[in-house]
This record gives structure tokens, sequence and C-alpha cells, in this order.
């Protein structure tokens, strides 16, 4: 296997990062009580492991490529998608997780089962399956794979199966709580490496003074005039609450480490150091691209090249290694995370719950394995099949679609918890029509037939108007509706909240609003 980026020290780099991050994996594993469950780490995660955790699977390689994209033709506009979080994230920690907590629930679907009914639960437990399989499985691998056979030379499939054993290996040993673990040794590693080629980039530059003065004046804008197309404020203030209730509160594959956690004090400090971790992609995803464009900006012809360019011009042998490695380790993160998901919502929410309530422990496990080993064979057809189609930016255009499945989510979660009147008819409407009109409308306006040329809004502000037209929907069957059943849901936690937590989180508002004051 050759690589026209990768020399002999950087093999062996490499090597020794995989050496440990299997090392802490095993140690994980044997720290899991024997016939413990795989799926919430026996309730024992700390605000750290809960905060990596989360981070981790937020970050994947297309996302640290995209940020230093945008950073190169942009600049730090794009970083609202990370900054505005803190709001949806604080919302899981005040809102959502007491009441999970509460609940004492495994999965999501089996959560908003207690509100509305097996059917939503059944509904539900498919479409985050799905969801899991495509947009965090398929799509992950995809991103992965294009830029380890960019690197490596070696086939799609063939990158794709390497990045599901590894991460399949801690998924099925130690489940959530190796996952959790290894989670913290991968962003730490990020962070460092990710640190350092910032600083050596703003050395290369001459400083941050420099740096301001070799690119435009707007690239240190954090909030562009409504007639910008890529970025306008409006669109961006509305919208992207829909996708932060749904990927912050209600995705299971983000939510999970918040469902293991040792009780409410450690999640809610743990989902505050995710929201501190977030202001860090700024700095260290897209300021990369930033600099590249004052350094390389004459001769680089695709912003995606960026992070790479970066990497190729300005690292010595030895740390092009690291790099790898810290690529591989946010697949790992993401891969690994997104599997436990998988694995937990078909295991408790289709297995158990439908057919074998009396299951052991051992039995749950040994499904919660089976599963996971089918969800990744599933996952690697999917990511060949997505790589044969030729002449579309497919991974764009599907993270635009999933953009479309928000809406839904949104709009049940938030009325199931604030709305008692809310009925089964009406959330089960949102799932199922309202996901397939959301979906057609996600058509229509990435692919427009020449017979339907409409004045589309921005894509943030399409999904706004979304969710309002499902909110109103599901206001107007739950107010018609003669079905009265009324499900409740368990009562908060309450015990567990903590001083600290809440004076983080002020501290952690005071500092992000500074920020946006700053930048605009």
């Amino acid at each position: 296997m050759e690589s026209h980026y990768m020399q002999g020290l950087d093999w062996l780099i490499l090597g020794i990062y995989f050496a440990v991050l299997i090392t802490i994996g095993l140690w994980a594993s044997s720290k899991r009580k024997k016939g413990g469950s795989l799926f919430l780490a026996e309730h024992s995660l700390r605000w750290h492991h809960i905060g990596f955790s989360m981070w981790g699977t937020n970050v994947g390689p297309s996302m640290l490529i995209a940020s230093a994209s945008a950073g190169f033709t942009t600049g730090i506009v794009s970083g609202n998608y990370a900054w505005y979080a803190f709001v949806f994230i604080a919302l899981l920690a005040f809102v959502f997780a007491p009441r999970y907590l509460g609940a004492k629930v495994h999965t999501l679907p089996e959560f908003m089962g207690l509100r509305f009914g097996q059917s939503t639960r059944n509904i539900l437990a498919w479409y985050t399956i799905v969801t899991i399989v495509i947009s965090w499985l398929a799509l992950t691998l995809f991103a992965g794979g294009i830029l380890i056979r960019q690197v490596f030379d070696i086939p799609m499939w063939m990158s794709a199966l390497v990045l599901l054993v590894i991460s399949a290996f801690f998924t099925m040993l130690g489940g959530l709580k190796a996952v959790a673990y290894t989670n913290v040794y991968q962003m730490i590693l990020l962070i460092v490496v990710s640190l350092v080629l910032v600083i050596v980039g703003l050395d290369r530059v001459g400083g941050v003074s420099a740096l301001v003065a070799k690119v435009p004046a707007d690239y240190w804008v954090m909030f562009k005039p409504n007639s910008d197309e890529a970025f306008p404020w409006l669109p961006i203030l509305l919208g992207y609450p829909v996708m932060g209730v749904w990927f912050w509160c209600t995705d299971q594959s983000m939510v999970q480490p918040v469902l293991a956690a040792k009780d409410l004090r450690e999640g809610q400090l743990g989902t505050n150091f995710t929201g501190w971790l977030k202001i860090l992609d700024v700095a260290l995803y897209i300021l990369p691209g930033v600099i590249c464009f004052a350094l390389f900006g004459d001769m680089l012809k695709n912003p995606d090249e960026a992070y790479l360019t970066m990497v190729e011009n300005l690292f010595p042998v030895g740390m092009v290694g690291l790099v790898f490695a810290v690529l591989t380790a946010c697949l790992v993160s993401t891969i690994g995370s997104a599997l436990n998901a998988l694995s937990t919502v078909f295991t408790m929410d289709i297995y158990v719950k439908r057919f074998n309530p009396n299951a052991s422990q051992r039995r749950i496990n040994f499904i919660g394995r089976i599963v996971t080993v089918i969800g990744a064979l599933i996952a690697i057809v999917l990511t060949v099949a997505i790589d044969s189609i030729k002449g579309l930016n497919l991974f764009n255009v599907f993270q635009s679609v999933l953009g479309f499945i928000a809406p839904p989510m949104a709009a049940v979660f938030l009325l199931g918890i604030f709305w008692k009147r809310a009925t089964t008819r009406a959330a089960n409407f949102a799932l199922t029509v309202g996901t397939a009109f959301c979906l057609v409308v996600g058509v229509l306006y990435l692919w427009p037939p020449e017979w339907l040329q409409l004045p589309w809004p921005h894509f943030m502000l399409l999904s706004f108007e979304l969710f309002v037209i499902l909110v109103v929907a599901m206001v107007i069957i739950s107010l018609t509706d003669g079905d009265k059943t009324q499900y409740s849901i368990p009562a908060p936690v309450r015990e567990g909240w903590s001083k600290l937590a809440v004076g983080l989180w002020i501290a952690l508002a005071v500092v992000m609003i500074s920020l946006y004051v700053y930048f605009n």
C-alpha cells in the first residue's frame, strides 16, 4: 500500500496510534461488568466522556475538510453552525435530558412511545434506523473513503471495510463504554494536532495581524446581509433551530452518551463541555482554511483541498502520519457511535419490545452484536453504491436531503413535550405523511423539473417554513382528533441539578454572546 503523502516515519506513527487506540479499547471493555449492557455503559459515563463523545460524534473528516473549504472561500461565517449550537445543547441539558433520564429509557423511540404509544415508537424506531444507516454510516464512510482512497490508493469498499472493522471492534467488544473511552483519547489528539497546524500556519503568515491584512475584511463577520446567497443571517437565525433541535436533542447517535450519564449532574456538565468544545470548531477547523487562503490562495483551484494543502506544505515527515491518525480517529469516533446507536435502537425497540420481551441480558447483547455486523455490511453496500454514481457531488446532495428530515422530528418532540394535547394521530401524521412531504419538497428543491420554476427561498428558511407547516398540521389534527387516549411521560429528574452546572452554562452563554458581538 503506497501513498505520496506518507513516508516511513508517518507509517510508524500511524501504527503507534492504532496500538494505543486498541489498548484503550480493550482496557475500557475490561471495565464493563460481566453480563452488563453494551448500550448505556451501565450509566457510568462522566462529564468528560459525554462531552468528548458528543463532540467526537459530530466531528468527521468531511467536517474538517468542508470547514477548511468554507474558511477558504467565505471566512468564519460558517462557524454559525458550530457556535449557534450552544442554545440547543443547553436545551438538551435542561429540558430534554431531565425527562429522558427520568423516564429511564434506552432509546428516544422508547421515550416517544411513552408519550404517544407503541405505534409511534415503532415508526420512530425504523425512522431512526434508516437515518443512522444512511446519514451516519453510509455518508460518513463515503466521505472518509474518498479521503483514504486519495491518501492510500485503495478501493472504496476496502476503505469502508477497514474503517468499519475498527469501529465495530470497539462497539461489539465493549459497547458504549469502549466507544466513549476511546473518544476521549481521539479527541484530545485531534485538538493537539489541529492546534499545531493553526500555530504553524499563523507563524508562516506572519501572525494574526498579518493574517487579518491578507484576507478580505468580511472574512471575520459572523452575520452576513440577507442579500448574501450562501449565509444570509435571517434564514440561519430561523432555520438552524429546526436542525439544532433535531440534531442535538432528538438524534439517538448524539444523545446516547447523555442517556448513559451517571446522573443528571454529569449529563448537564457533559453537555456544557460539548458547548465549550464547539467554540474550538472555528479556531481548529475553519481558521486553517482562512490561513490557506492567505498562503496559497493564488495557487489553489479547489477549495476542498485546503486542509490537505496545509498539511502537505506545513508539516514535516512524521506529523503527516499524525494528521491521518486524527482523520482516522474522527471516522472511528463517528462510526462507532452510530453503530452503537443502531444496535441499541433495533435491539431494544424492535427485538425486545416486539419479539422477545423476556430476553436475558446475554441474549440482548448477542443480538446487539449481530445487528452491529449486519448494519456494517449494509453500510458498505450503500457506500459502494453511492460511490458508483458519477456526475454529482452526492455527499452534499444527501446532506441537503437529510436536512429535510429535521422538521418532522423537531415538531413531534417539541409538541410532544411542551403541549399535552398533542395526540398520537398527529405525531404519526408528522412522522409519515409529514416526512414524505418534506422529502418531496427536498427533491424538487435539489432537482427542480423544467415545468416547475419556483423562486425557492434559502435552504434554511425553507426548513423553517416546513417546520411551521407541520406544527400547524399537528395542532389542527390534535384539536379535531376524537381519540382522547392519554399517555404521560414520567416526571423529569429533579435530583442532580447543581449550581456548578447552571453557573457554567451561564458563563458559556456570556462567552458566546461576547464572541458574536466581537465578530460583528
